[in-house]
């Protein structure tokens, strides 16, 4: 499977990420260790995961997602075939929050506990803090990667403006600088496309863009009001696109989809992979079958024809 560099980083993921913030909301641990034994010998190596997942789920306090990829690395002895990539910044209820050096240190030692690790190979702030000077936060980071315990960073959630500036704080100081932005990014969310992803591009960091399928809208299983109790991930987020644009891109994805003998998930992530620069998009599946569409994505390539009619219909 092909491997794309993530900036600077010395890190090379496949084309899809995995996102690991269902285990423990949608996803139990027995399916928890089905999806990882599958993905993995699938190819699909790279973990995307926060310590703050799933803290919404009633009786969640954060950290399960982090726990139970601990428990499956522990269980199958597995650590040296994935990546591990985790955040830090977001509230943890009653525990922390924000990026200041104290609370980033203790995050991580409490990430690193959790996924039953040495070292995070990246690990990102899941959210500016405009409230803590860049040094600090820069140096608390350098600190990690100096002992071993992380090996590259990134950022998620960002101004542009501000993301700019923290590249110009590693330059001027010599610090480790961010090697990727996790912006939100789809077909049905094109903000970044003015100014954070030409940004990135230019700066050669890599973005590996979350909600990739619009909370599972872009998969086409959310076409009618009815369709969204199908899952929670329905009624928390895909219906806000079942509108007149969702609809025209829904129908696009269906005839791309049907051109290169794909379904309209792997065709809405091929089109990420498409985009200026390094786009990774980072996705999840619920079940072995969904699993199987994301290792196929991984291989789709969409022609010329098919990103214009995309561009297109979501523009």
């Amino acid at each position: 499977m092909q491997q794309i560099p993530l900036g600077q980083s010395g890190i090379a993921v496949p084309p899809v990420i995995f996102g690991c913030n269902i285990f423990g909301w949608t996803v139990d641990k027995a399916q928890t260790f089905r999806l990882l034994d599958a993905l993995v010998d699938a190819g699909l190596n790279a973990l995307d995961t926060a310590d703050v997942y799933s803290y919404w789920v009633p009786g969640n306090s954060g950290g399960e997602s982090e726990t139970l990829m601990g428990e499956w690395l522990k269980a199958r002895g597995r650590r040296q075939d994935v990546l591990l990539f985790s955040k830090g910044g977001m509230e943890m209820p009653g525990k922390g929050k924000g990026l200041s050096a104290a609370w980033l240190n203790q995050a991580v030692e409490d990430s690193l506990r959790r996924l039953g690790t040495d070292v995070i190979d990246l690990y990102q702030t899941h959210k500016d803090d405009e409230t803590v000077p860049q040094e600090e936060t820069l140096g608390a980071l350098d600190g990690m990667i100096r002992a071993g315990k992380v090996r590259a960073i990134g950022a998620s959630n960002f101004s542009v403006p501000r993301f700019q500036q923290a590249l110009a704080t590693s330059a001027r100081l010599g610090l480790p600088r961010y090697e990727t932005m996790q912006p939100q990014y789809n077909l049905m969310e094109r903000g970044i496309e003015a100014d954070m992803l030409p940004a990135c591009a230019e700066a050669g960091v890599a973005v590996i863009p979350y909600y990739s399928l619009a909370s599972g809208f872009l998969s086409g299983k959310y076409r009618t009001e009815a369709d969204l109790g199908k899952s929670p991930r329905g009624t928390r987020g895909a219906g806000k696109y079942l509108d007149e644009k969702g609809l025209r891109v829904l129908a696009a994805l269906d005839t791309v989809a049907a051109r290169h003998g794909a379904n309209p998930a792997q065709v809405a992530l091929a089109w990420l992979r498409a985009r200026p620069g390094t786009v990774v998009p980072i996705a999840s599946a619920t079940t072995l079958e969904q699993l199987a569409d994301l290792a196929k994505a991984a291989h789709l390539r969409l022609d010329a024809e098919a990103v214009e009619m995309l561009d297109a219909a979501s523009g």
